[in-house]
């Protein structure tokens, strides 16, 4: 027995801050999942108290103070999973893993907020971007190792894979989140048992951004947008919309990402 379900994704960039944009967002996309990266807020100072009145009692969250942090929020019931790594061993909360109770059983959804990597796009001179390489080829091999059933992993991955996945393939080409070292490594984790979801509705030829930065005041009219934000999916699970909330990256105070949501068969 398959049911639908909502997953959406927003690296939020500070869940206390923007906390209000909540409602905005649940009122266009109507998600039964939240997934929420960049929030930037302790385990202990966490809002859970406002949850319920979103319509989403159910969370999970691992946070810390300043920097980071990762959380799913839900209208179905969730299991915390505990047996993924300490990525790099470095404690820095940026991922976090459930089970989501439906009709045909568990599915596993994975919350992800992978390194930025610094501006330098240099292993040897930049710790930030070797970070960023061993987290991902991290990840790739800790799949390879579990290979994933009914599984789906979201969240700010920070890399733009494909040419079309950035405004100039040609000119990003050097730069961190669209280097050839790294698009390479994101697509192998990928192979590792998933298929991409928005590229799913979207061919490979035609442009799809979910970030444009913040320097950029008239974002709209250059559109020099990267896709930087992700849902992947197993071969079990069969995406059937897609809505990116362009319109939230006007929203006052917003974040320089904005929201995705997939609808899929689970």
């Amino acid at each position: 027995m398959t049911q639908t379900l909502r997953i959406a994704t927003w690296n939020i960039n500070s869940l206390r801050l923007r906390l209000k944009l909540l409602t905005p967002l649940v009122e266009a996309l109507n998600p039964d999942v939240i997934c929420l990266q960049e929030t930037k807020v302790p385990d202990e100072l966490f809002p859970h108290e406002t949850l319920p009145d979103l319509g989403y009692p159910h969370f999970v969250r691992a946070g810390m103070k300043g920097y980071n942090g990762v959380a799913i929020l839900s209208r179905l019931p969730l299991t915390p999973i505990t047996t993924t790594p300490d990525w790099c061993e470095k404690g820095d909360c940026r991922h976090i893993a459930a089970e989501i109770k439906t009709k045909a059983g568990p599915l596993t959804l994975h919350n992800f907020y992978v390194p930025a990597g610094g501006d330098v796009a240099d292993r040897e001179a930049n710790p930030k971007f070797a970070h960023k390489l061993d987290f991902i080829t991290e990840a790739r091999n800790w799949f390879e190792a579990h290979p994933p059933k009914r599984s789906v992993i979201v969240g700010d991955l920070n890399i733009a894979p494909l040419e079309h996945d950035v405004w100039s393939h040609k000119q990003l080409l050097d730069v961190v989140s669209h280097t050839p070292v790294e698009t390479a490594g994101l697509l192998a984790w990928q192979a590792q048992g998933f298929t991409d979801a928005m590229r799913h509705f979207i061919p490979d030829s035609e442009k799809l951004y979910t970030w444009w930065s913040y320097r950029n005041r008239d974002w709209r009219t250059s559109n020099r947008g990267r896709r930087l934000d992700h849902v992947w999916v197993t071969p079990d699970i069969k995406p059937v919309s897609m809505t990116i909330l362009k319109d939230a990256r006007d929203w006052e105070q917003t974040s320089d990402h904005v929201p995705v949501c997939v609808e899929m068969k689970v």
